[in-house]
């Protein structure tokens, strides 16, 4: 089975999850939600994972700096180190731990890792939408230009009615009538990677 047959597959079940936390009254707002995509979507808080191509930079240790690609089990191979687990953290969380391995070899290491490509990053669009599914998620991607990527809406799609669901559960509602009209453009969020938009 496909992921994008996957991801429809679960479409159901995450469209009730966002209508019962609408319900409930608790989706967080379109402005906290944009600020929190800002801060972490591919920022500090970006999570690495398999694919993606990070840049390892060790101060005056040319040999030890170099782009690597993350491997399928989630590990990179570095000089002197070996297999090192990547995927899971933020970069800043790897560059520690370099830090710390390369002690024993490098006076006072200084290590920084930085994201060349998100190839790991993915979003989903499910829904009334005419080309549903996963779709990659390569730099910073706002709401409209996931819902172009997926081809637009189809003729019955409730487009006032849209919720973006957060890998934690989280509900984001989006207008996309305001939106396009210029009445809220703060509800044209940043996606976050996980994120799946349900078109109703």
């Amino acid at each position: 089975m496909t992921r994008a047959r996957r991801a429809t597959g679960v479409g159901v079940r995450l469209l009730a999850i966002a209508i019962f936390a609408l319900a409930a009254g608790e989706p967080a707002t379109a402005q906290d939600a944009a600020a929190k995509a800002a801060e972490t979507s591919l920022g500090t808080g970006y999570i690495v994972g398999p694919s993606d191509i990070l840049q390892i930079t060790v101060w005056k240790e040319p040999d030890l700096t170099s782009p690597v690609t993350v491997r399928i089990d989630g590990m990179i191979t570095v000089p002197l180190l070996g297999d090192v687990q990547a995927a899971g953290r933020t970069p800043s969380q790897l560059a520690d731990t370099l830090t710390e391995g390369l002690k024993q070899y490098v006076e006072t290491p200084r290590v920084t890792v930085g994201v060349n490509q998100t190839n790991s990053a993915r979003f989903y669009v499910l829904g009334q939408v005419t080309k549903s599914g996963e779709f990659p998620m390569s730099g910073p991607t706002t709401v409209l230009q996931a819902l172009a990527l997926a081809g637009g809406f189809r003729d019955f799609a409730k487009t006032d009615n849209i919720v973006i669901v957060r890998r934690d559960q989280t509900v984001v509602p989006v207008n996309y009538k305001r939106i396009t009209d210029g009445r809220d453009l703060s509800q044209n969020v940043l996606l976050l990677p996980e994120d799946t938009i349900v078109v109703p």
